[in-house]
């Protein structure tokens, strides 16, 4: 995990604070993080700014893999879960 990134479990759902992590590795980081989370489980996502670019590279690379869900729009916080589909696993 790269220095300043805060990383918690909550409810049997891993919850990242991706604003510390420099932003050149925040989607490096994130990508792994979901290609090795189990089928059916997700992964909540707290940033600073609407990660547009990120779900959009999500969607490209994973399709409906990947279900993401805003949990918390702005100004200062976005909350995102995202949820490994196992249906098309």
């Amino acid at each position: 995990m790269p220095d300043g990134a805060h990383d918690a479990i909550c409810d049997n759902e891993r919850v990242l604070a991706v604003k510390d992590i420099d932003p050149r590795h925040r989607h490096t980081v994130i990508f792994q993080l979901f290609e090795h989370l189990p089928p059916n489980r997700s992964l909540q996502l707290v940033v600073d700014h609407d990660p547009k670019p990120l779900r959009a590279q999500l969607e490209i690379k994973h399709g409906t893999r990947c279900q993401w869900t805003y949990l918390e729009q702005g100004p200062d916080t976005w909350r995102i879960r995202l949820r490994r589909d196992a249906a098309t696993d």
